[in-house]
C-alpha cells in the first residue's frame, strides 16, 4: 500500500499510527499482539517499504527495533501496557545507549481493563527510564505525534515513547495524510562501542549524558506546540493530557486548559504560568495521579484524585459531576439487559480440555489467552492466572511447596503463542529443578485472543509469507521432557485417558492439545457440516450441556411433560444442537453414550 492522496481519511487511532509510521519513514517494526495495540502492526504491514513482524514477545520486539535503530533505520516497537513490563530490561538500557535512527515504543494502556489483567499506568515508565513521552488525544494527533517523536528521538539521541489508551486506539476520527519523509540518518554499520556497550565503566559516562539530555528535553517541553495553553474562563483551570483533555473540553468548554501533549518531562515554567492565571487548578487524568504528583512536588496546589476517580476509565459525565456536583446532570438510565458473559466459540478445541480438567481433582495454573475463559462456569476449571507464561513456574512452585505426590494435584495450561512468548523458560526450569508436573499446551496454530495473528508455531509471518513452524514436541523433548503426548481435544474420552496418565507420572510431562482455531480462514471455508440431536434418544444426562457450548441448549420439561412426550417420568429435559451455530467439532458426540447426537453430512 502507498500513501492515499485523499484530503482526509476516516481512521482509528491505531490505523493513524500505522500511517504516521509510514510517513515518518519507519523501516523496521516489531511487536507482540495485544489489545489495544494489535491493529498498529496489522495495518503497517500493508504499507510498501516497511518490514513488519510479530516477535515471540515484547522484549524481543523492542530489541529488534533497537537493533534496526543502531543500524540507522527508523524503528517502531508496539505493545500493550503489560508488554512493557516484559520489554523493560532493554528499554531502560536503551535510554543510556541512545539511538542511531529514530526509535519509538508505542505503549497502549487499558484503563477499565477491557482486555487486560491489570490497569497499570505506563507514564511511570517514562519517568523511571528517563524517556520523553508523548500522549495524543485523537487519531490525527496520534499520527502527528508519532512523526514528531521520531524527530525528537534523533535530535536528542533518545528512544521516545508514545502512550495511547484504549479509547484513542479504537476511536475513529478524521486524519489528513501527508507525504513520506526522506530518511535523515544514513543506514549502515557504525562501530561506537563507547556508546553502545553498557559495561559499568561506559554506562557511568552514558548516565551523565542521559541527565544532560533530560535537561534539554525539559526545555523542549516548554516550547513544544503539543503543550499549549488554551485561554478561557479562569475561575477554573484544567491541566490534562490524552483522552482526558477531550473529556475536560466537553464538560467545561468555557474553561482555560493547559493541554499537555508531552506528558514527560513536564514544562514546569508553563505549568507555573498557567497555575498563576487561574483561581482554582484541577488536574484531570485517568488512573495514577501522575501529573498531579509532580505538579504538587513543584509546590503548586491543585485538585486531582481528591475528586477524580483513580480507578477505571473516565468520561465526560464523570469529570463534570466530580468537579461540579452542584450542577450534576444524570446520564440516561441504564437499560436492564440480560447478562451476556464471554464464552469460547462453538467448536473451540480448548473446551474439551477444560471439560476434562473440571472432572479431575487438580489445581489448574492458567495463563493469558482465549482459554482463560475456562475459568467461567460450567467448566470452572482454572484456579490461577497471573501473567503471560506464569502458569508453568507457578505450578512448579506449588508442586515444590506441596511436596511428594503433588504431581497429581497441580497442572499448568498455556496456549501455543503464550508458550513461545514466555512459557519455554518455565518448562526448562521445571525440568532442570526436577518437578514432576504436567504442562498442557493448547496448540490451535494461532494467537487467537487478539484476532488470529500468526506466531512462530503457525508457519506464517505477519506479511503472509511461509515460515518455519516451531516443532513443539521436538522442543519439549530437547529441554528434557521424556513424556510428550499429542491429543485431539475434540475426542474428549481419549484425551481424558492421556491426561490421567500424564498427571500420574513422577517426572515432568507435556500434553499438546492440537486442533485449529475455528475462526481460521481454512476452518471457515469448510463444507457446512454440523451435528444434530436425535431427541428421541436423549435421556437428559446433560453430559453435552456441561461442555458449555453455545451451540447446545437445554429444554426443561414441565411437570408431567416427560411421560407425555414418551420419556421416563424422571427425565428433566432434553438437549438440542443449533445446527447453524455448530462448528462440527464433535466433542458432544464423543461424550454421548446414547446415540442422541449425530453428524449431518453436507
Amino acid at each position: 500500500m502507498t500513501n492515499a492522496k485523499d484530503d482526509t481519511l476516516w481512521m482509528s487511532g491505531n490505523e493513524a499510527i500505522a500511517l504516521g509510521a509510514w510517513e515518518a519513514g519507519v523501516k523496521v517494526a516489531s511487536g507482540y499482539p495485544g489489545t489495544p495495540s494489535t491493529e498498529i502492526l496489522e495495518n503497517l504491514c500493508r504499507y510498501d517499504g516497511v518490514y513488519s513482524e510479530w516477535a515471540p514477545n515484547e522484549k524481543v520486539g523492542l530489541e529488534v527495533a533497537i537493533g534496526a535503530s543502531f543500524a540507522g533505520a527508523r524503528a517502531l516497537a508496539t505493545m500493550k501496557h503489560v508488554g512493557v513490563n516484559v520489554a523493560a530490561d532493554p528499554l531502560f538500557t536503551a535510554s543510556y545507549t541512545g539511538v542511531g535512527g529514530g526509535l519509538v515504543l508505542v505503549t497502549a494502556d487499558d484503563p477499565e481493563m477491557h482486555s487486560s489483567q491489570n490497569e497499570q499506568d505506563n507514564r511511570n515508565y517514562a519517568f523511571a527510564a528517563k524517556l520523553p513521552m508523548l500522549e495524543p488525544s485523537d487519531p490525527m494527533e496520534a499520527k502527528e505525534m508519532l512523526k514528531a517523536a521520531y524527530e525528537l528521538s534523533e535530535e536528542y539521541d533518545t528512544p521516545a515513547m508514545l502512550r495511547i489508551t484504549t479509547r484513542v486506539a479504537h476511536v475513529k476520527g478524521v486524519v489528513s495524510p501527508g507525504e513520506k519523509l526522506p530518511p535523515k540518518v544514513e543506514i549502515g554499520i557504525a562501530k561506537v562501542p563507547a556508546k553502545l556497550v553498557m559495561l559499568p565503566s561506559l554506562a557511568k559516562k552514558r548516565r551523565e549524558v542521559l541527565e544532560e539530555r533530560m535537561g534539554r528535553l525539559r526545555g523542549l517541553a516548554e516550547v513544544s506546540p503539543f503543550n499549549r495553553i488554551e485561554d478561557g474562563d479562569r475561575k477554573r483551570g484544567f491541566i490534562a493530557s490524552g483522552v482526558s483533555y477531550l473529556y475536560v473540553r466537553e464538560a467545561f468548554p468555557e474553561a482555560a486548559v493547559l493541554k499537555l501533549g508531552i506528558c514527560w518531562p513536564l514544562p514546569e515554567k508553563k505549568i507555573r504560568e498557567f497555575a498563576a492565571m487561574v483561581d482554582e487548578l484541577y488536574v484531570v487524568e485517568e488512573l495514577d495521579p501522575f501529573l498531579e504528583t509532580h505538579i504538587k512536588a513543584m509546590g503548586i496546589g491543585c485538585h486531582g484524585k481528591d475528586l477524580i476517580p483513580a480507578i477505571g476509565e473516565l468520561n465526560t459525565a464523570i469529570v463534570r459531576n466530580a468537579i461540579d456536583p452542584a450542577g450534576r446532570r444524570e446520564s440516561f438510565a441504564p437499560v436492564d439487559l440480560p447478562p451476556r458473559p464471554p464464552n469460547m466459540c462453538a467448536g473451540c478445541p480448548h473446551r474439551g480440555i477444560f471439560f476434562n480438567l473440571s472432572r479431575m481433582k487438580v489445581f489448574v495454573s492458567g495463563d493469558i489467552g482465549c482459554y482463560t475463559l475456562g475459568f467461567l462456569p460450567p467448566l470452572s476449571s482454572m484456579d490461577a492466572c497471573v501473567c503471560m507464561g506464569a502458569s508453568v513456574p507457578i505450578a512448579h512452585g506449588m508442586a515444590k511447596a506441596l511436596g511428594e505426590g503433588a504431581h497429581s494435584k497441580v497442572v499448568s495450561i498455556i496456549g501455543d503463542s503464550t508458550f513461545v512468548h514466555s512459557g519455554i523458560t518455565g518448562l526448562i526450569n521445571t525440568v532442570y529443578n526436577n518437578s514432576a508436573s504436567t504442562l498442557i499446551i493448547l496448540d490451535n496454530r494461532i494467537t487467537a485472543m487478539t484476532g488470529q495473528q500468526p506466531n512462530p508455531a503457525s508457519g506464517q509471518t505477519i506479511m503472509g509469507e511461509p515460515a518455519h513452524a516451531l516443532d513443539l514436541e521436538g522442543l519439549c523433548r530437547a529441554v528434557g521432557v521424556r513424556h510428550v503426548y499429542t491429543v485431539n481435544p475434540h475426542d474428549v474420552p481419549e484425551t481424558r485417558k492421556v491426561l490421567k496418565e500424564a498427571v500420574e507420572l513422577s517426572e515432568p510431562s507435556v500434553v499438546i492439545s492440537r486442533a485449529p482455531c475455528v475462526l481460521l480462514p481454512e476452518m471457515k471455508a469448510r463444507k457446512p457440516v454440523s451435528y444434530f440431536t436425535n431427541q428421541e434418544n436423549c435421556v437428559g444426562c446433560m453430559a453435552c450441556i456441561r461442555l458449555g457450548c453455545p451451540a447446545i441448549s437445554w429444554t426443561a420439561f414441565e411437570e408431567g411433560e416427560a411421560e407425555l412426550r414418551g420419556y421416563k417420568k424422571s427425565q428433566k429435559g432434553v438437549s438440542k444442537i443449533d445446527e447453524i451455530v455448530c462448528n462440527d467439532c464433535g466433542q458432544c458426540a464423543s461424550l454421548c453414550k446414547f446415540n442422541a447426537i449425530t453428524r449431518k453430512e453436507a
